[in-house]
């Protein structure tokens, strides 16, 4: 048993991540699907759990009903009994966007009557859209033995990645001594997990100083670097932020990789299996005689009669005769039929690819997405939920094609690279 479990978790589970385009057009990203039949909230959960770490607090606010959904009491990851629970921090917003949290340590602050009902020594706060393993009993332990105020969870990245992160500049003890908040010339390669445990108390009074601070990395680290202990855990793991399409392809593909690191059934990673979609329910995997499958994970429920080469495949998706899926990763009770082709490619769920089409057609892999050029530029194509594609259909490299868009749609077989087609509704 953790000698640490009576420490306090907050999990951030409320940001946009607008940069995974219309896969969180009608969800939070913590609850977007990974490596088949999880949620990228299942990693830190899990990590929770598997550290013996008992009272969580989960902080929504972006689309939150999925994710509110797939958590459901808890029990999934034994949240349940009287010395153990989760609590579903909603949002605390009007209906202005003005309203909403305006950055995390906002989101702390207007949560701090949680924190008041459950006094701790320790707070650890965590973000629930990262994809690693960690022992969180280890960086507690360091926290306590160093007498931090606050400390960091840090791991090197390199320099050229820096810009997405908050950089620690250390001394020889790991002592915190500056600090640059997504640097465009980084002093350091030393980059922020989004991991921090503080002190219980120095918390409540960081929170209560200026509710101006509204961002531990712009404001609340940069004041206790300089007035108070803040050190850095050094992390050397598996780590990843999915918060872009190609991170998020990436991060999916490592799991296929057995030489990547990652391996979220040896690092006991749990979901829940009664949520929407049911993998408990779902028979084994069926294999016609017609099919081809080379390194790729196939969930439960699927049928595969056709060619599946490095890819993802969360349950019940259908793979006709003839077709193929290639370097791709495809949600659940999606339908390829016979002799469609689906190449460097993301399909939402329950999209339907009728014979004969091709989804990342082409060599444009270097034409940007014209609506969001920063979105899609290594030819990732997205399909969103519920798009049902037409018989023929030739969809480029680098295009969207958004929720529930139909045949009707479709005013030519072909969708060119970089181009979209998309729903104006919500």
């Amino acid at each position: 048993m953790s000698r640490f479990k009576n420490a306090l978790v907050l999990l951030l589970a409320g940001g946009v991540g607008s940069r995974l385009n219309i896969l969180v057009k009608r969800r939070a990203k913590p609850a977007v699907p990974f490596a088949g039949i999880y949620r990228i909230i299942d990693f830190s959960l899990s990590n929770v759990m598997n550290s013996g770490l008992r009272k969580v607090g989960v902080l929504t606010q972006y689309k939150p009903l999925s994710l509110m959904s797939h958590l459901g009491s808890g029990e999934a990851w034994d949240f349940t009994g009287r010395s153990r629970g989760i609590s579903i921090l909603p949002p605390r917003t009007g209906e202005k966007e003005s309203d909403w949290y305006k950055g995390t340590a906002d989101a702390v602050r207007r949560n701090i009557d949680f924190l008041a009902d459950n006094p701790a020594k320790e707070v650890l706060i965590l973000s629930g859209d990262h994809i690693y393993q960690m022992d969180f009993d280890a960086i507690l332990e360091y926290h306590r033995s160093k007498n931090s105020d606050i400390t960091v969870g840090m791991m090197v990245v390199p320099k050229s990645e820096m810009y997405q992160f908050g950089a620690g500049i250390i001394d020889e003890r790991n002592r915190v001594v500056g600090w640059e908040e997504k640097p465009k010339k980084p002093k350091s390669n030393l980059a922020s997990m989004g991991i921090y445990v503080f002190d219980y108390d120095y918390l409540m009074s960081s929170l209560m100083r200026d509710k101006n601070d509204v961002d531990f990395g712009k404001h609340i680290l940069p004041h206790a670097i300089a007035n108070d202990n803040v050190f850095a855990y050094p992390f050397y793991g598996y780590w990843r932020d999915v918060g872009t399409v190609q991170a998020y392809w990436q991060a999916n593909m490592d799991v296929i990789n057995l030489d990547s690191g990652i391996s979220p059934q040896k690092w006991q990673i749990r979901t829940n299996v009664e949520a929407e979609g049911r993998p408990a329910d779902r028979a084994p995997a069926r294999f016609a005689t017609t099919s081809k499958v080379s390194r790729s994970l196939i969930s439960a429920g699927s049928n595969i009669r056709g060619t599946v080469i490095n890819s993802v495949l969360s349950p019940g998706v259908i793979v006709e005769e003839g077709a193929v899926v290639k370097d791709s990763i495809v949600f659940t009770d999606c339908v390829i039929k016979n002799n469609a082709v689906v190449d460097l490619s993301i399909l939402d769920k329950r999209v339907i690819v009728e014979a004969n089409s091709v989804i990342g057609y082409g060599e444009g892999f270097d034409i940007v997405n014209k609506v969001e050029p920063s979105h899609l530029y290594t030819g990732i194509t997205i399909i969103g939920k519920g798009a049902h594609l037409p018989e023929g259909a030739q969809v480029g490299r680098n295009c969207v094609i958004d929720s529930r868009v139909d045949e009707s749609f479709f005013t030519t077989s072909t969708v060119a690279d970089g181009e979209s087609i998309l729903l104006n509704q919500e």
